[in-house]
């Protein structure tokens, strides 16, 4: 065999290595996969079943309308899943109630976008069993702390002014206001400041003690927790584990559920709401992002203006950090 022979096939597996190893990330054209993300037993012992998505594309949104592109089964289409997708991951985005004898059947959601049809199978497997823990960890709530006392965490409570149905022309600002607030504090903010108690505007006591650091965390979240007594942990670090990493804090965000977000502006800008960890993209899972203090009253006040007539709904979504509460609101925009 030749030197130069052997050379070559000596490279063969390192092209392959190479090969294997090669990741590409689109910007268009790439699928939406639908994603069922577990469930869990209601205080009335009914089950609530968790879905989000992943779109693929770093820049593409895409709309599909409920129906045979969109569909969710047995018992829909319509089962209040999204028609508006943002880009990449939006986990826990939306749930769907089912009985508690469904015993081993599967929910279907069936989504078709880009040509292509992905599918998401809900069932009661035990494996796919979730709590508030599990939420926060996925979601790399609390810089990704695995302590127990997340298990018990108290979802944000969250109250929107007026009705759920309005009207509006195009070009009018419509202004939405919205209350929300962190019952339990937990997971408290690592500067200590206060902060709404409730949907109310209750404060939290702002000489309670600060929170203290918890007794054991990931090696991924104990680096930024070091850093606790220091304003600058509130400033997101770059992703060192296969979940980006969320700072604690109440904060809210207006997000488009259905219909195109093209059409709708904000003022002002809105927080994502979707996993972005590009720099500086306005978002919890971006480096560098400091969690704002909410209004002290807990009153987030917004406008939306529409270019195009039609039906959205537009979403209310309060996080700690780790956990979300989600409210709609449906606007008729006409000419």
């Amino acid at each position: 065999m030749t030197r130069t022979l052997a050379a070559a096939l000596a490279a063969i597996p390192l092209c392959a290595a190479l090969s294997a190893q090669t990741r590409f990330t689109y910007s268009s054209g790439q699928t939406v996969m639908p994603a069922y993300e577990g469930w869990r037993y209601d205080a009335d012992g009914s089950i609530t079943m968790y879905f989000g998505y992943m779109n693929s594309n770093w820049l593409q949104e895409l709309d599909v309308p409920v129906g045979p592109d969109n569909a969710i089964e047995p018992g829909g289409p319509d089962q209040g899943q999204p028609t508006h997708f943002y880009p990449r991951r939006n986990p826990f985005l939306f749930t769907v109630s089912v009985p508690k004898d469904l015993g081993t059947k599967e929910l279907t959601w069936t989504l078709t976008t880009n040509g292509k049809t992905e599918r998401a199978y809900a069932s009661l497997k035990s494996d796919y069993q979730i709590d508030n823990q599990v939420i926060s960890t996925e979601v790399g709530g609390d810089f990704g702390s695995l302590r127990d006392e997340l298990r018990t965490n108290i979802p944000p409570e969250l109250r929107i002014d007026g009705d759920k149905r309005r009207s509006v022309k195009i070009g009018e600002a419509l202004t939405l206001t919205a209350f929300a607030g962190d019952p339990d504090n937990i997971p408290a903010r690592r500067d200590g400041k206060p902060q709404p108690r409730d949907a109310s505007g209750r404060m939290m006591s702002e000489d309670a003690p600060p929170p203290s650091k918890p007794a054991s965390a990931p090696r991924a979240a104990q680096s930024a927790q070091a850093a606790a007594a220091s304003p600058a942990s509130l400033i997101y670090r770059p992703p060192s584990a296969i979940v980006p990493s969320s700072a604690p804090g109440l904060r809210f965000s207006w997000m488009v559920y259905r219909g195109k977000a093209a059409n709708v502006t904000f003022s002002p800008d809105q927080t994502k709401t979707w996993i972005d960890t590009r720099a500086y993209a306005n978002s919890p899972w971006s480096p560098p992002y400091t969690v704002p203090l909410p209004p002290p009253d807990g009153k987030f006040v917004s406008q939306a203006t529409f270019s195009e007539p039609g039906t959205y709904v537009l979403r209310a979504v309060a996080s700690d950090g780790s956990i979300f509460t989600y409210e709609n609101v449906t606007v008729t925009v006409t000419k």
